[in-house]
């Protein structure tokens, strides 16, 4: 089958360790299920795992992509959840242990499919296994967001930060958003946010921040957070030891929240969301397998806004 796979590591130049070409077929152990995927969806930790993060030379070559949406062993359309645990019981994300999704096939454990609802198209459907599924958890499990709350979103243009913009809008949250950039502010105030620049002062505290950069925006996000805030961390950008204020802390009685990625039962919950109210992904381009080694090379440029999206069946 055809796939896309990291054959080395190469942290100056990734893509020059990427294969487009023929793997081994899935052998799906007892209890996993082979997916005949449609659509997938790259992510930075694709080229991370070019760079050689989170592999090791004994795992290569390893097929790429966490995200996928396709077609299920029942026929049925199905959306791929890439948390696996290992036999070691840690757990991991497809491409770091088990092979990933930018192949013809994937072979996932059973309890992995999540139905694809049908107002979702397969590229929409993949984009939302791990930047969407961790803003939406982000937002509701951990941040425990109410319908007429309020949040903040740093650093928005990123993956995480743009679905949770999204998200929190079809949730009924006022939502402000900042950005160094002045192209993306204009970007993300066409979705609805309030766009501002980094650091600037809001018209009110907020119950959530959804903080994904680190040093550069947490002593903003603490001072954004109202009496009993939530700030929930699932990323680090920009540093991961930033200066803590804990008198802010104990006073406004703040909570700082970690998290990573959600369970399959939220994944069904986002999609129920999102056929409910409309609320799509952004797409930045949809490529065809034919040229999949463009879909990298675009995301490797940085010069995207929303998911590139590998047409399978192209």
């Amino acid at each position: 089958m055809r796939a896309a796979f990291a054959t080395g590591f190469d942290d100056a130049d990734p893509l020059a360790v990427l294969t487009i070409g023929e793997a081994p077929e899935p052998t799906p152990l007892d209890g996993w299920a082979v997916v005949e995927v449609r659509a997938s969806a790259l992510n930075h930790h694709d080229l991370w795992s070019l760079r050689g993060v989170g592999l090791r030379e004994e795992q290569l070559p390893m097929i790429l992509g966490c995200d996928a949406a396709g077609v299920g062993p029942d026929g049925n359309d199905v959306v791929v959840y890439p948390v696996v645990y290992t036999e070691k019981g840690d757990f991991s994300i497809l491409s770091e242990y088990y092979q990933g999704t930018v192949a013809e096939r994937v072979t996932v454990p059973a309890y992995n499919l999540v139905p694809k609802p049908a107002e979702l198209s397969f590229a929409e459907a993949a984009c939302l296994p791990t930047a969407w599924l961790t803003a939406y958890r982000m937002l509701t499990t951990r941040g425990r967001l109410e319908a007429d709350g309020a949040v903040l979103v740093q650093g928005a243009g990123g993956g995480v930060a743009t679905a949770a913009v999204l998200i929190a809008k079809a949730l009924g949250a006022r939502v402000y958003a900042t950005s160094r950039d002045a192209g993306k502010r204009e970007k993300i105030a066409a979705l609805g946010a309030t766009a501002l620049e980094a650091g600037a002062r809001l018209p009110e505290r907020v119950d959530v921040v959804i903080e994904t950069v680190g040093e550069a925006t947490f002593e903003h996000s603490m001072k954004a957070a109202k009496l009993g805030g939530r700030i929930v961390v699932s990323g680090a950008t920009s540093g991961h030891l930033p200066k803590v204020n804990l008198r802010r802390v104990f006073a406004l009685q703040l909570e700082i929240l970690g998290t990573s990625m959600g369970t399959p039962e939220e994944l069904a919950d986002l999609m129920a969301l999102m056929a409910r109210t409309g609320v799509r992904p952004i797409i930045d381009s949809v490529v065809p397998f034919s040229d999949a080694r463009k879909a990298f090379e675009h995301l490797h440029s940085g010069d995207i806004f929303g998911k590139v999206v590998i047409d399978h069946t192209a």
